[in-house]
């Protein structure tokens, strides 16, 4: 059970070893916690992105797990994990779908404005200020685990990556959304979107810690992870509207089955 309609602001102190947690990092999304809810905020361009990426999304995990997408809850009596959730942004608009779903950030700000959220707007999701390592010490599993935007951020990628394969049921769905490491996310991502156009605040990523698909395969094979598909997230530069689909120069989502 993932705590459902319960909010959870503490850190569980039960995983063992160094902490997946990069503090810089967790320090500037902490700062900027309260602007990602904000359609105007530092964040604009996130919201038009993430547009994209739920609908897909509620789309294509109702068909992932055998279920009808056009169904009033379509994922009920399934369970998500969200790890690295930040507010909620995707947290919460999938919870819709009916699952029991629990999101987990490392930034304690973000639970606490998550949680606000979802409880002005009626949303069943539960909320915890912890790491995946956490949660697979306590013995959590889900059928459908999503790290979005995150394996980017975190201090030991083999090990974050590690622990949130733990956390999917075999048979189950992990979703991982991240940037390639090309020259074209180079250009867009860090010197464009946040050096030339202001979309996001400087410093916001990394490009070195930026993620080939192909490494993300190598890491997840030993966990008994076969991929389903890797699709772009791109923005079109005529309309300036985001879609899914092309070569995954940039933005990426992969999806994974766990084997039995």
């Amino acid at each position: 059970m993932l705590y459902k309609d319960a909010v959870k602001p503490a850190f569980a102190a039960t995983a063992e070893g160094p902490s997946t947690v990069d503090p810089a990092e967790i320090a500037r999304f902490s700062r900027l916690a309260q602007e990602w809810w904000k359609p105007d905020g530092a964040f604009k361009l996130v919201h038009a992105f993430n547009a994209a990426r739920v609908s897909y999304l509620c789309d294509r995990l109702p068909a992932l797990v055998g279920r009808d997408a056009a169904a009033n809850l379509p994922l009920a009596g399934l369970e998500i994990i969200d790890v690295g959730c930040g507010a909620g942004i995707v947290t919460e608009p999938l919870s819709r779908l009916g699952a029991d779903t629990l999101g987990i950030d490392a930034s304690e700000r973000n639970v606490l404005v998550a949680a606000d959220h979802a409880r002005r707007q009626s949303a069943l999701v539960a909320y915890r200020h912890a790491l995946p390592e956490d949660l697979v010490a306590e013995g959590e599993r889900a059928d459908i685990v999503l790290t979005l935007e995150v394996v980017e951020h975190v201090a030991d990628l083999g090990r974050f990556v590690g622990h949130v394969a733990e956390l999917v049921r075999p048979g189950g769905i992990l979703v991982i959304g991240t940037l390639n490491r090309t020259l074209t996310s180079f250009v867009k991502a860090i010197i464009g979107a946040e050096y030339i156009l202001g979309w996001l605040p400087r410093g916001t990523h990394d490009w070195r810690r930026f993620v080939k698909p192909a490494e993300l395969e190598a890491l997840l094979a030993p966990h008994r992870f076969s991929p389903l598909e890797t699709v772009a997230v791109e923005l079109n530069p005529l309309t300036m509207r985001w879609r899914i689909g092309g070569r995954p120069s940039t933005n990426y989502l992969q999806i994974y089955r766990r084997m039995p």
